[in-house]
């Protein structure tokens, strides 16, 4: 029937928005990045050499 159709509509919207929210939330969690400028930046050895 055509009357239903806005509904089929709205739920495959719905669903898909679901998806994509999830697809994006497992995206952002399982890949944490870690800087490798912090671990550079507590390897660097200073020298003074006025003394």
């Amino acid at each position: 029937m055509p009357q239903m159709s806005p509904m089929n509509w709205l739920s495959l919207f719905c669903m898909f928005i679901i998806v994509f929210m999830i697809f994006n939330t497992l995206n952002y969690f399982n890949f944490m990045y870690v800087s490798k400028k912090t671990i550079t930046k507590n390897l660097k050895k200073t020298f003074n050499w006025k003394w």
